[in-house]
């Protein structure tokens, strides 16, 4: 009787212990997804408030350019030689007017469409061009990467600004030739990210297993190592919109951007310098919304940044 007692508590006890294991891994199982689920893209991001408020600033900015027409209530281009240099809030006018009588919350509105497609336009053109520059230079190697990057050296030489104002000098103005200058300005840079990239990843043993499986040097390019530049590529790029607004603002406000009586946020700017005694309002509400939106974007990078950063995690 003893020995079946003593036989049934020990089986007791394995089940029990059985059980026990369960729990044990149940609850590391809910640990191990409860740290995925705080670790995500989205947490990681929220928890960052200077990247929320980035991305805030960012679709507020994108908003105001997509709905311009229906956010304005004057034509931006309308002038009134009774209105001019009216203060904010004076006869429906909620920035005021300038010289030429025209509602300044209309052409910040629209200048707004303008700044943000140019910056965008660019950062995709030099994007585009710095990438495919990159990748081939790091991947090729030997002479064709050392021309490459010779090349890229010497757009370095120049700063991006006056970089920038000599292509735009060159080519004209005009959206078209703002959106050229600008992202041949940002060319140097994207190849240098991707470039750095690219010579890590095709040593990788992934790519050393492609090439053995018989992949082509494009396929291996384009589907393989491309892919692994991509945090890098996103993080610079939402960066560099930041940087195309301040570069097209300032040519806008040397007068080789875009020209007037098309607004933007540079050559309102300008219109606003020549009459800082008088109606001060015109240029400080133009640097504000540069101001806001640049930081925004940075914001923006800077959280993005961290989001893919797999160091971060808090």
């Amino acid at each position: 009787m003893f020995k079946e007692k003593s036989a049934a508590a020990a089986a007791s006890g394995a089940e029990m212990e059985v059980v026990d294991g369960a729990i044990t891994e149940a609850a590391k199982e809910a640990m191990i997804q409860k740290e995925r689920k705080a670790n995500s893209a989205w947490r990681k991001f929220i928890r960052n408030k200077s990247a929320v408020i980035g991305l805030i600033i960012v679709i507020v900015m994108l908003a105001i350019g997509i709905f311009a027409p229906f956010i304005a209530p004057f034509d931006p281009n309308a002038t009134s030689i009774t209105e001019t240099y009216l203060e904010p809030g004076v006869n429906g006018h909620i920035f005021g007017t300038d010289d030429l009588g025209r509602d300044l919350f209309s052409r910040i509105v629209y200048g707004a469409r303008m700044s943000i497609v140019v910056a965008i336009g660019s950062t995709v053109l030099g994007g585009v061009i710095g990438i495919i520059l990159g990748l081939v230079a790091g991947f090729m190697g030997g002479i064709v990467d050392s021309i490459i990057m010779r090349v890229m050296d010497g757009l370095f030489a120049f700063p991006f600004i006056l970089l920038s104002l000599l292509l735009v000098t060159i080519l004209g103005s005009g959206v078209f030739n703002v959106i050229l200058a600008i992202g041949i300005g940002n060319v140097p840079r994207f190849a240098r990210v991707v470039r750095s990239k690219v010579i890590v990843a095709k040593n990788e043993e992934f790519c050393n297993v492609e090439r053995v499986l018989g992949a082509s040097n494009l396929r291996l390019m384009v589907l393989h190592i491309l892919p692994s530049t991509v945090s890098e590529v996103v993080v610079y790029a939402t960066l560099c919109v930041g940087g195309s607004i301040i570069a097209e603002a300032g040519l806008s406000f040397l007068g080789l951007g875009i020209l007037i009586p098309t607004p933007s946020w540079g050559n309102i700017l300008r219109g606003g310098q020549t009459c800082l005694a008088i109606a001060p309002h015109i240029a400080t509400i133009s640097g504000l919304f540069i101001f806001v939106a640049v930081i925004g974007f940075n914001l923006l990078g800077d959280g993005i940044r961290d989001v893919l950063d797999p160091k971060m995690k808090k």
